[in-house]
C-alpha cells in the first residue's frame, strides 16, 4: 500500500471522499510526479467494497491563480469536452471547488486513467504514430460554446534571444512572421499542451490524455506544433517531422499544414533562456541539458524557417 501523503491536507481529503462517496475509506495518497504548475494526488478509495482511484489537482501556484482566477472551471469544462472524442480515454470530472471555497485553493477532481507516460519509447515509429492519432480524433471534438480561446503564451514583439542562442538574427525574423498576418485557420477544440508528458501508455497503445487545464478553441496547428518542438528537444527534428507526418496521415483533408503556427509554439519556449522542463526529468527522462536544449531549438528554428521558404 502506498503511504498517505503529507502534502494532501485532511480537509481537502476529506472534500475528495465526499464527492466521490461520502461512505469510502481511503486506502492510498501518492503525490504524481511530472507537474510542475500545480500540485497532483492520486487517491486510493474503497467504494461499496471495490478500489476506485482518483486524481486530485490542487493550483496551488497563486501567481496563477492569480492571473487566471478560473483554471479549475477552465478544466472542468474541458475534461467535459474532451470527454466526446469516445475512443480517446479523457479523465471523467467528478468534481470542481472553482474558487477554493471549500479547499482553501481550486481542487478539481478526476478519475484516474490506466497507463504511464513513456519519454524514451522501444518502439519510436508507433510512439510518435500512437500520439499523432490520438490528437487527430481530439481534433474531431466540435468547440461549439466553448468560452475559452487560444492566445499565445509570450509576446514575439520583444523576443531576445541575443543571451543564449547562436542565431539570434534568425529568431528576430521568427518573431516578424508571428507578428505579421496570421494565416486563416479552422478553428477546434484544441489540448492547448499536448506532448509526450500528457499522454498515457498501456500495452503498447495510448490509454489516455491528461491535463485539460488549457483546453481551448483554437487553430489544430497549436497542438501539432506544440508537441513538435517538445519532440525536437527531447529526440531531435526527426521525430517532430515523423509525428507531423503521422498526424498528417491520420487528419487527412481536414488539416493543412503551416508551419507559422509551429513558429508561434516555439517562440514561446524561447521567450526566456531555455531549460530542460521539470516534469521530463521528474519522469526519468535523462541526457538533456540546457545546452542540447538550447541547440536544439536554434536547430528547429533553422528548419521551419526552411519551411517557410520552400
Amino acid at each position: 500500500m502506498v503511504p498517505i501523503s503529507k502534502t494532501l491536507s485532511d480537509h481537502t481529503l476529506e472534500w475528495v471522499v465526499d464527492a466521490v462517496d461520502p461512505e469510502a475509506s481511503v486506502l492510498a495518497v501518492e503525490q504524481l510526479q511530472g507537474g510542475v504548475s500545480s500540485r497532483v494526488h492520486a487517491v486510493v478509495l474503497r467504494s461499496h467494497g471495490d478500489k476506485r482511484a482518483v486524481v486530485v489537482r490542487e493550483f496551488d501556484n497563486a501567481d496563477w491563480v492569480r492571473e487566471q482566477p478560473d483554471l479549475a472551471l477552465q478544466e472542468a469544462q474541458s475534461l467535459r469536452r474532451a470527454s466526446q472524442a469516445g475512443e480517446v480515454p479523457t479523465p471523467a470530472l467528478i468534481a470542481c471547488d472553482q474558487s477554493g471555497s471549500e479547499c482553501g485553493m481550486p481542487v478539481v477532481v478526476m478519475t484516474r486513467l490506466e497507463g504511464r507516460v513513456v519519454l524514451e519509447p522501444p518502439d519510436r515509429a508507433l510512439w510518435l504514430d500512437g500520439m499523432a492519432e490520438a490528437l487527430a480524433r481530439l481534433h474531431t471534438i466540435e468547440a461549439g460554446d466553448h468560452p475559452w480561446t487560444f492566445a499565445p503564451y509570450s509576446n514575439a514583439a520583444t523576443l531576445d534571444t541575443t543571451s543564449w542562442s547562436k542565431v539570434p538574427d534568425l529568431w528576430r525574423k521568427a518573431a516578424d512572421i508571428v507578428t505579421g498576418t496570421r494565416p486563416r485557420a479552422a478553428m477546434r477544440f484544441i489540448h492547448r499542451d499536448y506532448h509526450p508528458a500528457n499522454v498515457l501508455w498501456h500495452a503498447g497503445k495510448v490509454s489516455g490524455v491528461v491535463d485539460w487545464v488549457n483546453g481551448c478553441v483554437g487553430p489544430v496547428g497549436i497542438d501539432v506544433g506544440h508537441c513538435r518542438v517538445n519532440l525536437a528537444q527531447l529526440h531531435g527534428i526527426g521525430a517532430a517531422d515523423e509525428f507531423l507526418a503521422c498526424y498528417e496521415n491520420h487528419a487527412g483533408a481536414s488539416f493543412a499544414y503551416d508551419p507559422y503556427w509551429d513558429l508561434v509554439t516555439l517562440i514561446d519556449f524561447a521567450y526566456e533562456r531555455p531549460e530542460v522542463y521539470g516534469g521530463w526529468t521528474a519522469l526519468g527522462m535523462t541526457g538533456l541539458t540546457a545546452e542540447t536544449v538550447m541547440e536544439s531549438l536554434d536547430r528547429y528554428l533553422v528548419s521551419l524557417l526552411n519551411r517557410m521558404s520552400t
